[in-house]
């Protein structure tokens, strides 16, 4: 009898409780649906779609980007230590030799009285840049007293500054005094305005083609002005013209007071908040879009904004996106470049000055980059608006202060293949070879393409094999190859000595060796820009030169506001 009391009793407490226990269960179970809702899918090592997410064994700390609905990119927020990044290794045998030899007769000696030399330059700060080098090596072969260069001011970039007032003309006309005779102004005729005959040569005229084309003229009318003067000189010179080219273009160019002053603050700027940076030169603009015909991913809207501008020019073909892609045409997007400059081992503490002019599609487009890198600064960040005033109406003034920022920025990194990239590129290269990034498009199209199917560890070491002749090292450009302005190769010297001594020593390569550093193989140079055309031969009565189908040069003689808009 005591014992059914007994189990009558719990029965009752179990009775009691029961509701309690169900409750607790309950919950425990909405929590579980919860923690299995919320947690991230396992992540099948097998399955290539899911490999965008980094080996992190050594627990590094990852940034992410990505858009809603786009695959996550995880990316560590350190660079790699492998190499050092903000220097190339061999430089140091290589510098930058540009003196005449004894025997290039002094200007004295070789200029004719009575002829005279104008030049009308065309498009933007940098394209006139190659125009005024080149103007004083076609004044040397013509024997002619060169005047100051005449800056385009009526073009697509609608800059009023003359020469004086971007360029110290003072030194330029005394520092070239051994070579070419140069003055401010034609002088009188008679008493009378002196009006030249305006002429315009060949493309990449060659010495003799300026002594049959232009020398006749010049005798019969003594002043002559060369119209939309922009790559009038071949590539392929005598070797004291070519050292001529780099004496103008290195060391006579040199911007004026103000100009310099505000350069060097935004540089001092900058390398007080890091001692390394980077600097950016980012085209990314509606019209050089329209024009390359390439595809951004902006849906409709963007082939349709695109689209209206590309019909400003009648002359070009319908686009193929795909295929310029592929060919390398189309500039790298902000965020390429981004993932470019982390997988070569860019750390996002990294600082970087982007010069750029209008964004299309803005902040949004910027976005990628800024998430990357943001430690990200521009002229108009770093100064204030009374600081920018005496140059933010003119063009080309705001174009020369991003000039010396990238300039003397410690890697200079462009997206595109302009006038500003290529001057830079050979300008770096004269000047120490400074780490100078650009694109290998071809190659990373097909990376970019495939890059949500790969481990970050991949993506990276791909880039770098990519990328290899593209960094701005000794010897990765082929001489010859490319425009003279981008690739100096006469101008550039080796140390023989120093690399002889450092060829004898042992050579160890540890486990943080990187190809990059040491010597560009052959099978590795530079050869994928645009084949070089040919100079014009020897013979004066030549046009141009002989190009086949409609190229880009073509296009810019019969509307020139295309290269003005997209190759500075």
């Amino acid at each position: 009898m005591a014992s059914h009391r007994r189990r009558n009793h719990y029965y009752n407490r179990f009775r009691s409780v029961l509701p309690l226990i169900s409750a607790v269960s309950g919950v425990l179970l909405i929590l579980f649906g919860l923690l299995s809702f919320l947690a991230p899918t396992p992540i099948d090592t097998n399955n290539p779609h899911h490999k965008t997410m980094l080996d992190t064994t050594n627990d590094v700390v990852e940034d992410t980007i990505g858009k809603p609905g786009e695959p996550v990119i995880h990316i560590p927020k350190k660079g790699r230590k492998a190499r050092d990044v903000w220097s190339s290794r061999n430089s140091k045998y290589f510098y930058g030799c540009s003196n005449a030899s004894n025997k290039f007769p002094n200007a004295d000696a070789i200029t004719h009285p009575n002829r005279y030399l104008l030049i009308a330059t065309s498009g933007g700060l940098n394209q006139q840049r190659t125009g005024i080098t080149d103007a004083v090596v076609a004044a040397r072969i013509l024997n002619a007293t060169l005047v100051v260069p005449k800056l385009d001011q009526k073009s697509f970039w609608k800059d009023s500054s003359d020469f004086s007032e971007i360029f110290d003309v003072d030194w330029y006309i005394s520092s070239l005094g051994n070579d070419v005779k140069i003055i401010k102004s034609l002088p009188r005729r008679r008493g009378k305005t002196w009006i030249p005959r305006n002429m315009r040569v060949p493309r990449k005229c060659s010495e003799r083609c300026y002594q049959n084309r232009v020398l006749p003229v010049l005798l019969k009318r003594h002043a002559i002005q060369l119209t939309k003067f922009d790559y009038r000189l071949a590539n392929k010179l005598d070797t004291q013209l070519q050292k001529l080219r780099c004496r103008v273009n290195y060391h006579a160019l040199k911007f004026t007071d103000p100009i310099l002053r505000m350069g060097e603050k935004l540089v001092h700027r900058m390398r007080m908040k890091s001692k390394n940076f980077i600097a950016l030169h980012l085209r990314f603009e509606p019209d050089m879009l329209a024009f390359s015909g390439c595809y951004y991913g902006g849906g409709d809207k963007e082939r349709k904004e695109l689209g209206a501008i590309r019909k400003r020019w009648k002359t070009l073909h319908a686009s193929n996106p795909d295929k310029e892609r592929r060919h390398g045409k189309c500039p790298l997007t902000p965020k390429e470049v981004g993932l470019m400059l982390r997988a070569l081992g860019y750390g996002s503490d990294v600082h970087i000055y982007v010069a750029s002019g209008e964004v299309y599609g803005g902040e949004e487009t910027l976005a990628p980059l800024k998430a990357l890198f943001p430690n990200f600064y521009t002229k108009e960040t770093l100064s204030s608006k009374e600081e920018l005033e005496p140059f933010s109406s003119f063009s080309s003034r705001m174009a020369a202060l991003d000039f010396i920022v990238c300039d003397e920025s410690d890697v200079f990194v462009t997206n595109n293949n302009g006038n500003m990239a290529k001057i830079l590129a050979g300008r770096r290269r004269y000047f120490g070879h400074k780490p100078t990034i650009r694109p290998n498009a071809k190659k990373l199209y097909r990376l970019f393409l495939n890059q949500t199917t790969m481990s970050w560890e991949a993506f990276a070491s791909k880039m770098h094999t990519f990328q290899r002749g593209f960094m701005g090292e000794p010897k990765e450009v082929r001489p010859g190859r490319g425009e003279f302005h981008e690739n100096p190769h006469t101008c550039i010297c080796e140390d023989s000595e120093a690399k002889a001594r450092k060829n004898s020593g042992p050579r160890k390569y540890g486990k943080g060796y990187d190809a990059l550093e040491d010597d560009i193989p052959s099978d590795y140079q530079n050869v994928d820009d645009e084949p070089e055309l040919p100079d014009p031969d020897d013979d004066g009565d030549q046009d141009g030169p002989q190009e086949t189908g409609m190229d880009y040069d073509e296009l810019t003689n019969e509307e020139p506001e295309l290269e003005e808009i997209l190759s500075d």
